[in-house]
């Protein structure tokens, strides 16, 4: 159904907002709406988390002045009406796609994007690094981090809070509580947020006296501190203690409908006049205004495209990678009672929803935590347990010191499962799972597979599982598996050399999904009478010496890496290759020191020549033009 734009499209900065009337804002709450809806449908993105926030964004800048004040918005999937507001309705339908506005904040987008997120848990701490420049440079504006209770439960979220409860001025965090990250919260901080969440008593004795504080014109020091005396004197009968918050250094206001303007604006311009940290508490409804996101926010969390009418049930591809994984990793548990399942808020990203469902005392999800995901495996793995970690290359960044201290100088058996590895796509830069083979790569005692196909990560994940005895990864990447060549075989050997039908003295070398690509260019190459023959590695490290002997052969070897150059498997071979004295020609193509934009997977492989017709471009310009160049 089409609905007017009757304010949402002369919005061209946030001060457009600041003398429209409660009732208007409610409006423009269900245009912006019905805009995230229609677009969100059309390009995906992130529905449920957004749709929840409207009413927050609409309040902060009603009575925050952004460019000066300061909004960071922890993870930053939940920005779309940020960005609504901000200058960006006329280029909104271009969101996520390639050459089109980001789906997280990003400070080269606009000014009104105070810093870039895209991992969770960042907002405080860099707000209070924002909030400490302005206190130094006598800057008077405000700063204030936007964080999910899902974001409180990654540690760099305490290590924020922890830091920012000392500061000495005005600091405001806005816990935005939906009861939800991606996955259904868990531990100890969801089950306090329930707590305060199921206080109607204290809440609404509370309201009672602040709305009846409201009607006193004028208070004098003495009766001021009196009042307060009564509040507090009414939480510790209500509550029992102060919030955590509070022992923290926090003026905790909460919990508060975040769906009401009028309430939002009185309580943010309230926050304004505490000359200390201030910790707003506000209950929300992730997927607000949408029945089958309000049903069911985990399905609406990250979605593709789909019918508004008919809803979007399944944002999983019936069969995928993950899928894959869940479903082997299943059945081995099956048969083995010390298998453990680990994730971090992904349950369903990573295929383990039926895993957690058959063996519930066996799986563990601890929220957005990676870091702990790795050290509690540990943990798990001197017991003779073995655990399974299923997390997105991305995400696993942020337990690399983990892998290193904890995992790989103990020896531990522990298994990565590594989701998203390679390009992924729309989300962009902060998404891309381009690094995990570089830095693991230079990690000790670590052994890494990348399979091809789904019948080669159910062999590589029983190696992993069985056959190997230190840190073990698995990588693989989103979606289904690609071309597979007639003459393909499932070997489980640590790599495979498949050979024209001439003797050829050209070497394609790669791993991974793009070997699908490499098969098809050696086709084209083909038909125009190039004969080249492909060294698949199925085990990136270490690399097999006999690989690097099998290479030595040919007169001109391409290596083809859908991941980071510098460090990565490329690099790795070719030192080899130049150990035993190669004199040939050697060339990587692979991602060259930059970061990744948004983009479809697809596009983007073509433009990094790592798609079919990049690899057969490449060989075949060589070969006309006589090049001879080294990499």
């Amino acid at each position: 159904m089409q609905r007017e734009i009757k304010y949402l499209n002369k919005i061209k900065s946030p001060d457009d907002i600041k003398n429209m009337s409660v009732a208007q804002l409610e409006e423009l709450a269900e245009e912006i709406r019905y805009i995230l809806l229609n677009t969100v449908s059309k390009n995906g993105g992130h529905l449920a988390s957004n749709l929840g926030v409207v009413e927050i964004t609409i309040a902060l800048h009603k009575v925050f002045g952004a460019v000066n004040d300061k909004i960071v918005w922890d993870v930053g999937h939940q920005s779309y009406t940020h960005k609504l507001l901000t200058g960006r309705y006329n280029k909104f339908d271009t969101i996520r796609k390639e050459n089109g506005i980001s789906g997280f904040p990003k400070r080269d987008e606009s000014e009104y994007d105070a810093f870039n997120t895209g991992h969770s848990s960042t907002s405080v701490s860099s707000a209070l690094g924002i909030a400490t420049a302005k206190k130094l440079t006598n800057d008077a504006g405000y700063t204030i981090a936007v964080i999910g209770d899902g974001a409180l439960t990654g540690g760099l979220a305490y290590e924020g809070l922890n830091n920012a409860g000392r500061f000495k001025g005005n600091f405001i965090v806005i816990l935005n509580d939906n009861k939800m990250s991606i996955s259904k919260n868990v531990g100890s901080m969801s089950r306090y947020l329930k707590a305060l969440r199921i206080k109607p008593s204290y809440i609404n004795t509370k309201t009672k006296v602040e709305r009846a504080l409201s009607h006193i014109p004028l208070l004098n020091k003495p009766l001021l501190k009196f009042v307060r005396w009564i509040k507090d004197s009414v939480r510790k009968i209500v509550m029992d203690n102060k919030t955590i918050f509070e022992n923290l250094g926090y003026t905790y206001y909460g919990v508060y409908d975040g769906h009401n303007i009028g309430n939002l604006i009185s309580v943010l311009s309230g926050a304004k006049n505490v000359n200390k940290p201030v910790l707003i508490h506000l209950s929300t409804i992730k997927g607000k205004g949408y029945e089958y996101a309000e049903k069911s926010p985990k399905d609406y969390h990250g979605v593709s495209p789909f019918d508004i009418d008919k809803g979007n049930p399944d944002n999983l591809d019936n069969e995928c990678f993950s899928k894959v994984f869940g479903d082997v990793l299943t059945d081995i548990a099956e048969n083995d009672n010390k298998i453990c399942a680990i994730t971090a808020a992904m349950s369903i990203g990573t295929g383990l929803s039926n895993f957690s469902e058959k063996f519930p005392d066996r799986f563990f999800d601890v929220g957005i935590a990676e870091e702990h995901a790795v050290t509690f495996a540990c943990g798990l793995a001197t017991e003779g347990i073995i655990p399974i970690f299923a997390v997105y290359s991305s995400f696993l960044q942020r337990s690399y010191d983990q892998i290193v201290h904890d995992a790989s100088a103990q020896n531990l058996h522990i298994v990565l499962c590594i989701d998203r590895a390679g390009i992924v796509g729309e989300d962009g830069e902060t998404h891309q799972g381009v690094f995990d083979s570089a830095f693991l790569n230079n990690i000790p005692n670590v052994k890494i597979y990348s399979p091809s196909y789904y019948s080669e990560l159910s062999e590589f994940l029983h190696n992993a599982i069985y056959r190997d005895k230190n840190v073990s990864a698995v990588r693989y990447p989103r979606g289904r598996e690609g071309y597979k060549p007639d003459n393909y075989k499932n070997t489980n050997n640590n790599f495979d050399l498949y050979k024209s039908d001439s003797k050829s003295n050209i070497l394609i070398v790669t791993y991974g999904r793009i070997f699908s690509n490499a098969c098809l260019a050696k086709e084209k190459l083909y038909g125009i009478n190039i004969g080249i023959d492909i060294l698949k590695l199925n085990c990136i490290k270490p690399i097999d010496r006999e690989a690097v002997l099998a290479a030595l052969e040919y007169d001109k070897i391409y290596f083809f890496e859908e991941g980071i150059k510098n460090g990565g498997i490329a690099e790795h071979f070719n030192a080899m290759l130049t150990e035993q004295s190669y004199k040939g020609y050697y060339f990587i193509q692979a991602i060259d020191d930059k970061f990744i934009q948004q983009g479809t997977v697809t596009s983007i492989l073509n433009k990094l020549q790592l798609d079919d017709m990049g690899m057969f471009n490449i060989i075949k310009g060589d070969i006309e033009n006589g090049r001879e160049k080294k990499a």
